[in-house]
């Protein structure tokens, strides 16, 4: 008997969680101690695709790491964040310049929350004709949000010329955004804006620099895989290793 309510239980979480993932629009998820990731969706070429992004509760306010894909969801995420930790968001951090990651800044902007962006990043929003941040990061830099320390780091080209990520060293996360594939990606995806040889540089900068994270965090797909930088790298050695492999 005990074996049929474990299987009962069991399959209901399983659909609880399926559940989730295919009908919430803005599903988040527990990481560890105040980190959490969320995801949105996006419809590309008639195709829904998922984006992950994360946040982090301190004392201080919540500090949010790329902005929804979807932009129906800009104040949802700041209702739920506020529902659940009754905190407000305070700084908004966009890895690169694609929408995907830096369509929130306007929004975040106006409604008073820090906006900030890498040098690169703001050059390209500028070039665009885009909504830029209010803060421009200069260089790699550490800050210190309530308890919570961390740096923001330009690895170098990859995945978009101006992707930047984020290291959280006594947790050991590291919040890589589209510059980091999923461990179940199949292929690197969209490389208009790729340097494929210069990523593969980069991504070995990130593994020397920081080293034994605990959590990765990719920009699309399942996060749960701490292999995803290595994978990343495979896939990029695999791309440079056939004929087509021009970039």
């Amino acid at each position: 008997m005990r074996k049929v309510i474990a299987i009962l239980l069991f399959l209901s979480a399983l659909s609880n969680s399926f559940g989730q993932s295919k009908n919430t629009a803005l599903p988040i998820s527990h990481l560890t101690g105040d980190f959490y990731v969320y995801k949105t969706f996006h419809d590309y070429n008639g195709t829904l695709i998922s984006a992950n992004a994360m946040y982090l509760v301190t004392d201080k306010g919540v500090v949010l790491f790329d902005a929804p894909w979807d932009e129906t969801q800009f104040q949802p995420l700041l209702d739920s964040i506020k529902a659940k930790h009754n905190k407000e968001v305070v700084m908004c951090f966009a890895t690169h310049s694609h929408d995907d990651r830096a369509g929130g800044i306007a929004f975040y902007k106006q409604k008073g929350i820090k906006t900030y962006t890498g040098k690169l990043t703001d050059e390209i929003l500028k070039k665009e004709n885009k909504p830029r941040a209010a803060f421009v990061l200069p260089n790699d830099t550490i800050f210190t949000v309530g308890q919570y320390k961390f740096e923001v780091y330009y690895p170098g080209k990859g995945h978009a010329p101006d992707n930047i990520v984020a290291w959280f060293p006594h947790e050991k996360v590291l919040y890589g955004a589209c510059f980091i594939k999923s461990a179940s990606a199949a292929d690197l995806g969209y490389l208009a804006d790729s340097d494929v040889k210069e990523w593969k540089k980069s991504i070995k900068k990130v593994q020397t620099k920081f080293k034994n994270p605990v959590y990765i965090i990719p920009g699309h797909e399942d996060w749960t895989n701490t292999e995803s930088l290595n994978h990343t790298l495979k896939l990029v050695e695999d791309y440079l290793n056939k004929p087509s492999g021009k970039k």
